[in-house]
């Protein structure tokens, strides 16, 4: 009877003799009950932004005016079809990029992720003269605007820059374009014709944007979605400042 209490005692608890002694749970079950909840919304915020919206900080002022660097833009990664997560396979497909709209994609070149304007769809007979929009043999009208009437515009673009309302086959623009000799080499090319699947797209700010008159053209499946509003934005010419005007506002 002595040696079973002994034994009783070595096998469980001090403080409560009817209850077994469990193992204490591992390193990795500790921290994965500790942090499921958190590593749970990563995963779904991961999934969201991979497949459904997105949004994405602009670098480079190659959509200048309807884009300014340093703003935050929101992408409808549903505008078009439904992929699988974090690839670019389509479950579903029910839209096409039309001309004006603005996407995102990647650049078949070296694959980074890029914001242009749509100008050219499948079929399309594109041209440029001396930075004048020619598609499907019609050219485009174009009106000069202010920069004072740009909200926010960054003063570092206004000096020898134009800004142009930019309207062909019922759409318009704005679009920045460099004066004199500043003007771009890439101001005239084609007529081109957009093949099959395939878009041709150009920057806002014509003559300082790498886009289909450097990269070529576009792959549907290359098309992530399309952007549709600014977020917010911060000014980095001045201290990353707020540029509070900017603040969800859609774009042009």
């Amino acid at each position: 009877m002595l040696k079973l209490r002994q034994l009783l005692t070595r096998t469980m608890p001090t403080d409560n003799p009817l209850v077994p002694n469990l193992e204490e749970p591992s390193r990795p079950v500790k921290i994965w009950r500790e942090w499921r909840g958190f590593l749970l919304f990563v995963a779904i915020m991961l999934v969201f932004r991979s497949a459904i919206a997105d949004w994405n900080q602009v670098p480079t002022g190659s959509m200048i005016p309807s884009i300014y660097v340093g703003d935050r833009i929101v992408v409808d990664k549903l505008a078009y079809d439904l992929r699988v997560p974090f690839t670019l396979q389509r479950i579903a497909s029910w839209s096409e990029p039309l001309r004006g709209d603005v996407v995102t994609f990647t650049s078949p070149e070296d694959e980074r992720l890029l914001v242009k304007r749509v100008i050219g769809v499948p079929g399309d007979e594109v041209s440029l003269r001396d930075n004048v929009l020619s598609v499907n043999g019609q050219a485009a009208s174009y009106e000069a605007i202010a920069a004072e009437q740009l909200v926010g515009m960054p003063t570092s673009q206004t000096n020898r820059n134009q800004f142009m309302r930019e309207t062909l086959l019922g759409d318009d623009r704005l679009i920045m374009l460099h004066e004199g000799h500043y003007a771009s080499k890439a101001s005239n090319f084609g007529p081109v014709q957009v093949p099959d699947s395939m878009y041709l797209v150009l920057g806002d700010n014509r003559d300082n944007s790498r886009d289909s008159r450097f990269i070529g053209f576009v792959s549907r499946e290359l098309i992530l979605g399309r952007a549709e509003s600014v977020a917010f934005s911060l000014d980095y010419d001045n201290y990353y400042r707020p540029r509070m005007d900017r603040f969800f506002t859609a774009l042009p």
